[in-house]
């Protein structure tokens, strides 16, 4: 399945590689009220949300049936680790990360 990301302003980076993921990460830096996050969003419609706190968000916005999880403090390299599963489409692996919903 496709994947793509959205970069701090909104605009849409389709298929990064693992690089491509770095930069769009990388664009936190300049994160403001307006536009605090970046995402990874999977085919199937979970996605990864990253505020520049290290605040990661992990939902389906189509499925209401499940919960929002969210883990606080977390790094750029296991940030960088589960978008590469979500591109994967290794969704019970990111799911099985320590969310709090």
């Amino acid at each position: 399945m496709s994947y793509f990301m959205y970069d701090v302003m909104g605009g849409t980076v389709d298929g990064p590689d693992a690089e491509g993921m770095r930069r769009v990460l990388d664009g936190l830096a300049q994160a403001d009220d307006e536009h605090p996050d970046v995402s990874l969003t999977h085919g199937s419609g979970w996605c990864l949300s990253v505020f520049r706190g290290g605040l990661l968000v992990w939902e389906n916005p189509d499925e209401d049936a499940v919960a929002p999880g969210e883990m606080r403090d977390v790094t750029r390299d296991e940030t960088l680790r589960l978008f590469g599963l979500l591109a994967a489409g290794d969704l019970a692996a990111v799911e099985a990360s320590p969310w709090q919903r």
